[in-house]
């Protein structure tokens, strides 16, 4: 049976990591701005932890959830321990499971599976746990298009470029990762799904700046949101994935111009200098569509 996509309100701008052993990093994360808090399972737990990862996961999920969170887990890949990972996920709790390294789309359809055997165990909708496919290889780079439209319960994929630039043996930067993230973008949109990351290696967070201006410019690229290793990175990445207010008041306008220019019968025209027609509004109503949502999540957010 195919899994209904149930719509989220807004894109998840900014994914926290937060390490599932550590009890500070726990507490940390319930102070910060994140649209999702990500448990982490997988890099950030020591091998000979992953069993304690996973028993404290479900009361984890539950506290960030009952705190007005949107809650995501990145497994482990080993499919003896990611089964294992799958079946302590899957709850009331959590909104979506992180896959790495996933090389093809049948991996995804397997993941599925297993997912709608632990819903229907806890009396779920099917299709509640929605997947982010983490590309970390060069197979998983060579499968992208398939891997994106791979199944309805896909939320987004991403680009890990850590991994990624270990697979191909070469360095993490914005000439390595370029042509690989817009391929990525383009897989994500035309199976529907959001594109997740950014152009660069996910360890530099210690330059605000830099930071900023890397998020910047992956809005612009066509990214809708970003893991965050590190509570600094949050706000920015929720600043930057959203459109400004400067952004918004043109959009309307130009929609406003345009639906006027409609109605006299005229087609293509200018506004502000430039010319417009059905792209141009196109693009201007997803900018107002986008902060709509944003705003919306927001407001539900500070009422909890």
């Amino acid at each position: 049976m195919t899994a209904p996509k149930t719509l989220l309100q807004a894109p998840w701008r900014s994914m926290l990591f937060v390490p599932a052993t550590s009890d500070r990093f726990i507490d940390s994360a319930l102070k910060q701005p994140a649209d999702a808090l990500q448990i982490d399972l997988e890099d950030s737990v020591a091998p000979d932890h992953k069993d304690l990862a996973a028993q404290r996961l479900p009361a984890i999920a539950d506290r960030f959830a009952h705190a007005g969170y949107d809650v995501i887990v990145r497994v482990n890949r080993p499919w003896r321990r990611l089964i294992r990972d799958l079946e302590a996920v899957v709850s009331a709790s959590v909104r979506a499971v992180s896959l790495p390294k996933v090389p093809d789309a049948s991996h995804i359809k397997a993941v599925a599976e297993i997912l709608a055997d632990c819903e229907r165990e806890c009396a779920l909708p099917l299709g509640h746990t929605r997947i982010i496919a983490m590309v970390e290889d060069a197979e998983g780079l060579h499968n992208m298009a398939a891997i994106a439209a791979a199944h309805p319960r896909i939320y987004g994929m991403i680009v890990g470029p850590e991994d990624l630039a270990a697979s191909l043996n070469a360095v993490p930067d914005e000439d390595s990762l370029y042509v690989h993230n817009i391929m990525g973008v383009a897989a994500c949109r035309r199976a529907g799904i959001e594109p997740i990351g950014f152009i660069g290696s996910i360890a530099d967070f210690a330059d605000e700046d830099a930071f900023r201006a890397r998020i910047r410019r992956a809005r612009r690229l066509g990214f809708s949101g970003c893991f965050c290793i590190h509570p600094k990175q949050v706000l920015i990445a929720n600043q930057e994935f959203r459109p400004s207010q400067e952004e918004v008041v043109d959009a309307r306008g130009l929609v406003a111009e345009f639906e006027r220019q409609i109605a006299a019968g005229v087609g293509a025209h200018t506004y502000q200098g430039r010319m417009v027609d059905l792209p141009i509004v196109e693009r201007a109503r997803q900018v107002v569509a986008l902060h709509e949502a944003v705003a919306l999540r927001e407001e539900r957010r500070s009422q909890k």
